[in-house]
């Protein structure tokens, strides 16, 4: 089963894990923010919008067509598309941003070609993941068993 199953499905659930993560969330948020440029940027793996809006993000892609929804609702310019394959021609956009989506993709370098391929010349692509084995990693690996969107490293089965 890809690693991506739970999203089509499972919008509303996506987004009760950042309420009830309100601090994880919001350090992300902090995080990420000090290091993506002010500027035309996409998403990667944009979900419901839960880090496109606050951080000014307005465009984004997700194969899911619930959170393309969600994320629709709250003002992302979500397109239909894959990491691997993205679906804007070259050179549009001047930053990126992929949070905690590597382990959710089936061909790692493929997406990672593709984000180059988007950006403008001396554009700024910021990728964000959790270290498996660092002390938030081991704390969601323990709960892995009962969270559909605990990030899994590439071999493990969902």
């Amino acid at each position: 089963m890809p690693r991506t199953m739970a999203f089509p499905w499972n919008a509303e659930r996506y987004d009760a894990w950042f309420e009830r993560h309100p601090f994880a969330c919001q350090s992300e948020l902090e995080a990420v923010a000090s290091l993506l440029p002010t500027s035309d940027a996409l998403e990667v793996g944009v979900g419901t919008g839960r880090f496109a809006v606050p951080l000014g993000v307005r465009s984004g892609v997700k194969p899911a067509a619930a959170m393309r929804a969600v994320a629709r609702e709250r003002g992302v310019d979500a397109a239909d598309g894959v990491a691997e394959a993205l679906p804007y021609p070259d050179a549009v956009f001047d930053a990126g941003l992929m949070v905690t989506t590597l382990c959710f993709l089936d061909d790692v370098a493929a997406a990672l070609r593709e984000a180059w391929r988007v950006l403008r010349p001396g554009g700024r692509m910021v990728v964000g993941f959790v270290d498996s084995g660092g002390v938030l990693g081991r704390h969601y690996g323990a709960s892995r068993a009962e969270d559909l969107f605990t990030p899994r490293p590439p071999s493990a089965p969902v």
